[in-house]
């Protein structure tokens, strides 16, 4: 019922910005939370930033001070602002979204994120 299609992924510089989008469709009206997780190689999926239908947001520690959730209801958009981008962070970065009272929970395809040195 809810599509996601992430973009802005690709190659940055350690230092560098990348802003990350999530655009949805389908049921929205069904999703009340929005996320941000990452997956590197022989990693588990690791949660990086949540927002919820009041605007609400949550943070990993070792995103805090670095990266943003934000919300575009207009654009049915999720975005993922990442600064201060570290080799570290190299990962696939997957949007999610879910209603879990409803047994909802809805993944993008992920996009690649790669920082060099």
């Amino acid at each position: 019922q809810v599509q996601l299609v992430e973009s802005g992924g690709g190659l940055v510089q350690a230092g560098g910005s990348l802003r990350l989008s999530c655009a949805a469709s389908g049921s929205i009206l069904s999703i009340n939370t929005w996320d941000w997780y990452r997956q590197a190689p022989g990693k588990q999926r690791e949660f990086l930033a949540l927002i919820n239908g009041g605007g609400s947001t949550n943070y990993a520690d070792s995103v805090k001070g670095r990266f943003t959730i934000s919300r575009d209801n207009a654009k049915n958009t999720v975005y993922l602002q990442m600064n201060s981008l570290k080799p570290e962070n190299t990962a696939v970065y997957y949007c999610r979204a879910s209603r879990r009272s409803f047994g909802l929970v809805y993944w993008g395809q992920g996009t690649q994120v790669t920082v060099s040195s």
